[in-house]
């Protein structure tokens, strides 16, 4: 049985696309952010105007052998949930939580982070070796100078929250403290969320030998986090941009580089000053 076949189909030699600037967008991404996975990487490259199919992104992502395996614990089902209300604008509500972590030499430090539920922001990252709850007031103060007074404020029963100073400065200046049921985490979900961030992206990194050093790549980090970072729950929109399509970012200032230090994030990942 005889077939009638064109020449060109049979001399057809299929042209490869040129893959290369994807590569090295892809590189550079990598390179910066390590934890960042595909859909991260890709609504990045986005903002910077690349307009490359997701599906031909991937390909290269996944031949870059760049995806990341994801290993979480295995979750037990919530017994109980109370309601966690998403504010409708800024400085309604705030979150606060400690973290802890040890430096090289062996000295343990904690961090008091502090973020807007409205627009997930990072308001500060306190790091020091302690914080009592003198310091965590006065941070307060600092940060309602620039940033404005919130409505209320969430945090668990930890001693710095509910001692009789923290509850007379409430007092004083009119503000709101909800504390979450004791052993229930998710009751505070957004700032656990910022904190399993900021652990992964940061003090699972690195080691720091230094409260200094270790204040500086938080400092630098929370600009990045706020301005870089695309999140997914503002539609892969960071925490200034969702504020600009609010038309809340006149209002409310945000957290800002500090002028007198050289290092951003992306200079500290590649170890080259600005």
């Amino acid at each position: 049985m005889l077939f009638h076949m064109s020449t060109s189909v049979y001399y057809y030699r299929p042209r490869r696309r040129d893959d290369s600037e994807i590569i090295e967008q892809l590189s550079g991404l990598a390179e910066l952010y390590k934890t960042w996975g595909f859909w991260l990487m890709y609504k990045r490259l986005r903002k910077l105007h690349y307009m490359w199919n997701h599906k031909r992104v991937y390909r290269v992502y996944t031949s870059m052998r760049l995806n990341l395996r994801n290993k979480r614990k295995k979750r037990l089902p919530v017994r109980v949930k109370a309601p966690l209300l998403c504010p409708l604008g800024p400085n309604i509500t705030w979150s606060l939580d400690f973290m802890h972590d040890t430096l090289a030499c062996g000295r343990k430090i904690r961090t008091l982070n502090i973020i807007d539920d409205f627009s997930r922001e990072a308001l500060g990252i306190v790091v020091d070796s302690g914080l009592p709850a003198r310091r965590v007031i006065r941070e307060l103060e600092m940060l309602v100078s620039w940033r404005g007074k919130p409505e209320k404020i969430r945090s668990d029963n930890g001693p710095e929250f509910i001692s009789a100073a923290m509850e007379e400065w409430c007092v004083e200046n009119s503000i709101e403290w909800e504390f979450t049921q004791p052993g229930k985490p998710t009751q505070n979900s957004l700032v656990e969320h910022f904190n399993r961030t900021f652990r992964h992206d940061v003090l699972d990194r690195d080691m720091f030998d230094s409260v200094a050093e270790l204040r500086t790549y938080a400092n630098a980090w929370a600009w990045m986090y706020n301005n870089v970072r695309p999140h997914s729950a503002l539609g892969y929109l960071t925490p200034t941009e969702f504020l600009l399509k609010y038309g809340k970012l006149c209002e409310f200032p945000t957290l800002q580089q500090d002028n007198n230090n050289k290092w951003d994030w992306n200079s500290l990942v590649l170890g080259v000053a600005s």
